[in-house]
């Protein structure tokens, strides 16, 4: 048995127990919201530190690169509509439902999404620009 907070009196009866179990419940619970309040502010500020990176690269970018990007956001825009398509007619419905939820994962992070791809781009073509 685990032995009570020095500065917490035990209870000597069942309703005291219910009360500092109560009291227990109710901090916790204020705890768990700080916590959550906090991590939901973290979040944000990411997804804006993501945008405000993601946006000065593509200011950066040359037009060539630019266009080379686009065309390749449009193949593949093209390539998952086909295998959406594909995955529809042929796959099982638990496979279906996964998909959906990872489209739906990818739409409600897409700015983040969109920076990581941005860098990947930027990323690649300074390494062949080297190579």
């Amino acid at each position: 048995m685990t032995q009570p907070p020095h500065d917490e009196q035990t209870a000597s009866s069942p309703e005291q127990l219910r009360e500092q179990v109560e009291g227990t419940r109710q901090a916790l619970g204020q705890t768990v919201e700080a916590l959550a309040a906090k991590a939901d502010a973290k979040a944000e500020e990411l997804k804006a530190k993501a945008a405000e990176t993601a946006s000065r690269v593509q200011d950066k970018l040359p037009d060539p690169v630019k266009d080379k990007a686009a065309q390749a956001a449009g193949q593949a825009r093209a390539k998952a509509a086909q295998a959406t398509h594909l995955l529809q007619e042929r796959a099982p419905e638990p496979v279906r439902h996964k998909a959906a939820q990872g489209a739906q994962m990818a739409r409600d992070n897409r700015t983040l999404m969109l920076a990581a791809a941005g860098t990947g781009v930027v990323l690649w073509l300074m390494c062949r620009r080297k190579g």
